[in-house]
C-alpha cells in the first residue's frame, strides 16, 4: 500500500451545481444551501438546492438518455464501458482531491476517506 498523500486543505470548490445531461445548471427555484465544515464552522461553498422540478428535469434527461435510437442506447456496449472506465480513471486520478473534500464536508479523519470511502465507490 503507497503511502498516504497530504490532504489538500484549501480548495477551490469551481463546480457545485445539479449535473444533469453532461450539464452543471443552477437549480430551477435559484436556491442554494451552505455546506460547512464541522471541524471549524467555516462555509465550504453554496451548492445549488434541488427540488422537485430539478429531480423532474433529471428524471426527464435520463428517460430520454434510454430511448430507443438515443444516442447512449445506440451505443456500443464496449463504448459505454470505457467511458465509465474513463470516469474511474479520473477519481483514481483525483483521490487526494475527492478524499480532500468528503473530510471538508463531513469532518472524517482524511485516512478513511481516502481508504475507505474511495475504494467502496
Amino acid at each position: 500500500m503507497a503511502g498516504l498523500p497530504e490532504p489538500i486543505t484549501s480548495q477551490s470548490i469551481e463546480y457545485s451545481g445539479i449535473f444533469i445531461n453532461n450539464e452543471w445548471l443552477k437549480s430551477e427555484s435559484g436556491r442554494t444551501f451552505q455546506t460547512i465544515n464541522p471541524a471549524n464552522g467555516q462555509v465550504i461553498t453554496d451548492v445549488q438546492e434541488g427540488d422537485a422540478a430539478d429531480v423532474d428535469k433529471a428524471v426527464a434527461a435520463a428517460t430520454k438518455a434510454f430511448q430507443l435510437n438515443s444516442p447512449w442506447r445506440s451505443m456500443d456496449a464496449s463504448q459505454r464501458g470505457k467511458l465509465l472506465n474513463n470516469l474511474a480513471d479520473l477519481m483514481e486520478r483525483d483521490r487526494t482531491i475527492l478524499a480532500s473534500l468528503e473530510t471538508l464536508d463531513n469532518g472524517k479523519p482524511y485516512m478513511m476517506s481516502y481508504y475507505a470511502d474511495l475504494e467502496l465507490r
